[in-house]
């Protein structure tokens, strides 16, 4: 049974978040601020995470970003209010695997809730070999672990999802529309500059030379091309 945390200080919001959580047969654990939540997610398993952005005492974003420098690799779904495509662009920079506005229905929520958890199950099962070389960094997808000169490399559940993407298509162009299909998984995704924005994070971790990169390269006007 997937494990998820709620991390909302709205008690309505929280407490129906729960109930119809609950009632589609998932476990579901909470919290009512950013800093309580920070706590159960060091001290806690989950399958997902559910964050608001705006909260007392941490934001969402700051959760987010301060758990993935920890080396927390769990989804994360972050609820917002704002609209604006600057701020789901931070929150996706931060780390967060996806986000859905304020209000929302609960069945777009489940759908997303459904999609990612069964992206994680497919990467948790595969035969795929424990650790893949690509440029400075060594990949284990199944573990969701990268490493840099045997020394860890930070890196977000949808980091590990696009590299293991253009891996699996590796030497042949990958349009930015199936990376955003295939990654994110939903007719409502977010714009292709999101995913430019992804690609020049990988390549500050994996090029010799970011700004002159040989392995991940720009097919201009398609997409993408991973050399290896």
């Amino acid at each position: 049974m997937p494990k998820i945390l709620i991390v909302e200080d709205e008690p309505s919001m929280r407490m129906g978040l729960n109930d119809n959580l609950e009632f589609e047969g998932y476990e579901v654990d909470s919290a009512e601020d950013g800093a309580a939540g920070l706590e159960k997610i060091r001290a806690n398993q989950y399958d997902l995470i559910i964050l608001d952005v705006m909260m007392p005492k941490m934001s969402g974003f700051d959760v987010c970003k301060t758990a993935r420098k920890e080396g927390v690799t769990t989804p994360v779904i972050l609820l917002t209010a704002k609209g604006e495509e600057i701020d789901k662009v931070l929150g996706l920079e931060l780390g967060a695997d996806d986000y859905i506005t304020k209000p929302f229905s609960l069945r777009e929520l489940l759908a997303r809730i459904k999609a990612i958890l069964r992206r994680s199950a497919t990467v948790t099962q595969s035969s795929e070999s424990s650790l893949v070389k690509i440029g400075k960094l060594e990949l284990d997808f199944e573990g969701y672990k990268a490493f840099s000169n045997e020394s860890p490399v930070q890196m977000s559940h949808k980091e590990f999802e696009i590299l293991r993407f253009l891996y699996k298509n590796k030497n042949g162009i990958v349009s930015r529309d199936s990376l955003l299909n295939e990654v994110w998984g939903y007719d409502a995704s977010p714009t292709t500059r999101t995913v430019d924005n992804f690609i020049l994070k990988l390549r500050q971790k994996i090029e010799a030379d970011s700004n002159h990169p040989e392995i991940i390269l720009t097919v201009h006007g398609v997409g993408y091309k991973l050399i290896i």
